[in-house]
């Protein structure tokens, strides 16, 4: 009979239930259980878990992100830091490179004034030596021409009234 049914388009129903309200009927039945076992407050509770460990890791990375941030601002400060420092340093070395050349053309100057000093000194007394020489020279010459000037006209006569006088010069020089 069943078939008979099934063939002629009727619908098989049990208890005065068809098929869809039996599947209401179990879904219902399961939904209940799952009311009855606390099903929906274990699985917020799971749910405000998960939601806890996500919040707690983006905590996480938003205080990574300020650390890294800070250590980014640190770094730059930092770098910003050195470069003026190494810029001060330049102007330090160029400033002292200056000095030093300015120094070294000074003592240069020194040192060329000083040489040429000395050279036009040792020039003078060259002069006044070579002089010195030719006096001594003209004297000595010029003594040997008024020795032999005095022995070719003198004779032991006039050499002894000109020792005479002298001697006698000398004790009125003296007196």
């Amino acid at each position: 009979m069943l078939l008979t049914m099934l063939a002629e388009g009727a619908e098989a129903s049990a208890l005065g239930l068809n098929a869809t309200g039996w599947v209401a009927v179990g879904m219902l039945i399961v939904f209940g259980i799952m009311l009855w076992a606390k099903v929906p407050g274990i699985v917020a509770g799971m749910l405000d878990k998960q939601i806890a460990e996500i919040k707690k890791t983006l905590d996480e990375a938003a205080g990574l992100r300020k650390e890294a941030e800070a250590l980014k601002a640190e770094y730059e400060a930092k770098t910003a830091g050195a470069q003026a420092e190494a810029e001060a340093l330049m102007d330090g070395a160029e400033k002292e490179a200056a000095t030093l050349v300015a120094q070294a053309e000074a003592d240069t100057k020194a040192l060329i004034a000083r040489r040429k000093k000395m050279a036009e000194e040792k020039i003078g007394a060259a002069e006044r030596s070579a002089i010195a020489a030719v006096r001594a020279k003209a004297a000595t010459a010029a003594t040997q021409a008024a020795e032999a000037m005095i022995a070719a006209r003198h004779d032991a006569a006039a050499d002894k009234a000109l020792v005479d006088k002298a001697i006698g010069d000398i004790g009125k020089a003296l007196n």
